[in-house]
């Protein structure tokens, strides 16, 4: 067992509550800018003033709607100004956010409604909207749904013009610390989410430890830092990053995209700084590499990743031999500066999470200038809870403890987490709860790894099944793998994608189900002669279309491969309980699940 401490640099009051720096910072400095806007293409600066004024109007709103103290309020949308405003005014009133991702479907919208006992909730759109209504007859909790882009969300503000300055601000300070400020919800290995306590305390301190310790050259070292939130602020990432650039005073600008057109917001938005999952730093890399071999300079771009994948490596061991720097020197000028710019120019430093970078790309962009700092967190402790810094930063590692949090490797191997932000524990499930923390109140990761002699910290696998996609969605296989096993056609069924851009499956075909199937339609030959078939790919995928019901897009299978044979227990791919053995199945069908993603 080995155990590593960061000694705190942050002690959040009892008293304090995540609208204290936003609220004072109106008093104090209202003409700062707190915020920039998307208004017509154009990018619109948003003073604290502005920003204060939105979230006390919708606060007072919701205390004339009737919204109390600890009562839920569910959010679904886009990233969004909106979003943070009615985040903020949600947390004015000592009410509790309950996020839920706009692409989550009708089942998993109904659970989270249900289970939180949201009283209203927040929508963008229409489409939104009629997915609300589709299940609010099961919400039975559910009194309002105001829409953003509808009517109803001003005639809401208006409504609470009657509500005082003085009423709003004994509502705001009735609010503590250890409050609960938000429920979000986490896939569970059932497939049932699982609503996670944050409080107030939990993302103050992390916020405050993370800007007093690696994010404070980041943040603190550079006037008028900015950064572009683009990650859905349904995940956990996103909120941490909203609550420390407001709590570090820097602007905040939102874009409700990860898609294509992002890389290109970055050249107009010029951030200081970027907070992002590492699929958003493989699309620079593979933007760019495409962009050259189509100009014919594919050989230039490939020697110039080499240089700057040495350069990073000899930087690491203090020794650059000479041939090296006049190497890099001259792709300085011909490649690194032009994707530095992509990147907006300003910007020397990234912090990626979610899932694992992996070292060549880590090293590719801190050999053109632009580092990328490596942490590991979980919903339940609040993002980040292991960071790199630009100080010190071991690529390939998650770096070591934030300041004032605790990481201990069980004997099992399993990673182990304790401070002040760790959740409270999950939302009416007492047996979960208790279950996911030791005797001595060190949170169980149900991730694998390992510290070294410096306390950096080393991912070496996953104990739990849940599956982290490279846009670091939390997946659990249990749920789509239940409902294609089902289907008549099928003997087994094991998800994979972790790490990769998009979940796939692997199917077996049961052969008595097959025999019927090919007499029925005239077929001949065994299963591995009719993989490939149309129309048992076409059995197969009515399979999967029904178990993507059940899940949100980014959980849904994009493809899936039949296999020629069965999983078993004689080939060792099967427990005696019939439990699939997916680092086995992983290995012995390796190829078949790189030939998944080679397309």
């Amino acid at each position: 067992m080995r155990e590593y401490s960061s000694p705190a640099k942050a002690e959040i009051s009892d008293d304090a509550r995540l609208t204290d720096t936003l609220y004072a910072r109106a008093a104090g400095e209202p003409n700062a800018v707190a915020a920039r806007q998307q208004e017509s293409g154009q990018w619109r600066d948003v003073t604290v003033a502005e920003l204060h004024g939105d979230i006390a109007a919708y606060a007072k709103a919701l205390i004339n709607a009737g919204v109390g103290h600890g009562d839920r309020v569910a959010l679904l949308s886009r990233t969004r100004y909106e979003w943070t405003v009615v985040d903020y005014a949600i947390w004015s009133i000592g009410a509790v956010t309950v996020p839920i991702y706009e692409t989550s479907s009708a089942e998993q919208i109904e659970w989270i409604l249900s289970d939180s006992a949201a009283k209203a909730v927040f929508v963008e759109n229409e489409a939104h909207a009629e997915r609300i209504a589709s299940i609010r007859d099961k919400a039975p909790e559910l009194k309002e749904v105001w829409r953003f882009d509808g009517p109803e969300f001003a005639r809401l503000r208006d409504a609470g013009a009657g509500v005082s300055d003085e009423d709003l601000e004994k509502r705001r300070t009735a609010t503590k610390a250890d409050d609960t400020a938000t429920l979000i919800y986490t896939s569970g290995t059932t497939g049932r989410p699982k609503g996670c306590q944050l409080t107030h305390r939990n993302f103050l301190f992390i916020a405050h430890s993370a800007l007093e310790g690696p994010a404070k050259q980041v943040l603190r070292g550079r006037e008028n830092p900015s950064t572009l939130l683009f990650l859905p602020l349904a995940h956990v990432f996103a909120r941490f990053v909203q609550v420390m650039v407001i709590e570090g005073k820097a602007t905040l600008g939102h874009y409700p995209s990860t898609g294509p057109d992002l890389i290109e917001q970055f050249s107009v938005f010029k951030p200081t700084f970027l907070l992002a999952v590492p699929r958003v730093f493989e699309k620079v890399y593979t933007k760019a590499e495409q962009k050259a071999t189509a100009e014919g300079k594919g050989k230039i771009f490939a020697a110039a990743a080499d240089t700057a994948i040495a350069y990073s490596q000899a930087l690491t061991t203090g020794r650059i031999p000479f041939t090296l720097k006049l190497k890099h020197a001259l792709f300085a000028k011909l490649v690194y500066g032009k994707l530095l710019a992509a990147l907006g120019g300003n910007a020397e430093y990234a912090v990626s999470g979610g899932s694992a970078l992996g070292a060549r790309l880590g090293h590719f962009f801190r050999g053109i200038g632009f580092t990328i700092i490596e942490g590991y967190g979980l919903t339940e402790t609040t993002a980040p809870t292991s960071v790199n810094s630009p100080e010190f930063n071991k690529i390939g590692t998650v770096g070591q403890p934030l300041p004032g949090t605790t990481i201990r490797i069980a004997e099992d191997g399993e990673i182990l987490a304790k401070g002040d932000h760790i959740m409270v524990g999950y939302w009416n499930n007492e047996k979960a709860s208790q279950e996911a923390f030791t005797e001595d109140g060190f949170y169980r990761t149900g991730d694998l790894g390992s510290l070294d002699d410096d306390g950096f910290l080393s991912i070496t696998g996953r104990k739990k099944e849940i599956i982290v996609t490279a846009g670091g969605k939390n997946v659990a296989p249990a749920v789509l793998e239940d409902r294609i096993r089902a289907h008549a056609l099928v003997s087994q069924c094991m998800v994979v994608g972790d790490n990769r851009k998009f979940i796939a499956a692997l199917v077996t075909i049961d052969p008595e189900s097959f025999e019927q199937w090919k007499t029925a339609n005239k077929k001949t030959g065994g299963i591995p002669d009719l993989t490939e078939d149309p129309d048992l790919v076409a059995a197969i995928q009515e399979a999967v279309d029904h178990a993507n019901q059940a899940v949100s897009k980014a959980e849904a299978i994009k493809k899936f491969k039949i296999l020629p044979a069965d999983f078993t227990e004689e080939s060792g791919q099967m427990t005696a309980s019939l439990k699939v053995k997916r680092h086995v199945v992983n290995k012995e069908w390796s190829k078949e699940i790189e030939e998944i993603y080679a397309v």
